[in-house]
């Protein structure tokens, strides 16, 4: 599903995995939104995402998150 945010971009709901998330993805986690700031490839396909606070979250490849993905003009 895509939708307009307040500022005008276009933001779209998507499933996103460690081969699929991108720096600025905001996922939900534990009802709180984590933006990723930086991404680190791991062994085995591995991904450890860095958020705005500082925390930071290890998924795997069978890993499946729901994130908010905001979509560039062209």
């Amino acid at each position: 599903m895509s939708g307009w945010a307040p500022g005008g971009a276009l933001v779209s709901n998507i499933e996103v995995t460690a081969t699929t998330v991108q720096r600025g993805d905001v996922i939900q986690l534990g009802g709180r939104s984590c933006r990723v700031t930086d991404l680190f490839q791991l062994p085995q396909g591995a991904k450890q995402l860095l958020f705005e606070s500082g925390e930071l979250l290890t998924i795997h490849t069978w890993t499946r998150l729901a994130a908010v993905r905001v979509l560039r003009r062209r």
